[in-house]
């Protein structure tokens, strides 16, 4: 197989495709939608996972840039990073424009 060379924006959206493309990633970013400033034991309640599993989801979600932490005490409350799901948006919006103005097949 040939080695693909991608620029940055190429290489963050594919992150972010990969973080979401997980079924446990994915429903925790939809539950911070609706539960805002939420706190590690909220999602492991949420997901019905070990914690240490769930930091780990929260860790891949993190590097994506999908979410952000701020220490509170002895808890992290994590809450969705705004300007990646915007950007992140704006970049499928973008493909899905370019296939409805060129066509497919």
């Amino acid at each position: 197989m040939r080695a693909v060379t991608l620029n940055t924006d190429e290489a963050r959206l594919i992150q972010i495709f990969k973080a979401l493309s997980n079924p446990i990633r994915y429903r925790m970013v939809r539950y911070m939608v609706d539960h805002p400033q939420c706190i590690t034991g909220d999602l492991v309640e949420f997901a019905e996972l070990a914690q240490s599993t769930v930091s780990q989801h929260l860790k891949v979600l993190r590097e994506a840039g999908l979410v952000c932490g701020d220490i509170d005490g002895p808890a992290t409350s994590y809450c969705l990073n705004l300007e990646t799901l915007t950007w992140f948006r704006n970049q499928v919006q973008d493909v899905a424009e370019q296939l409805a103005n060129e066509g497919c097949c």
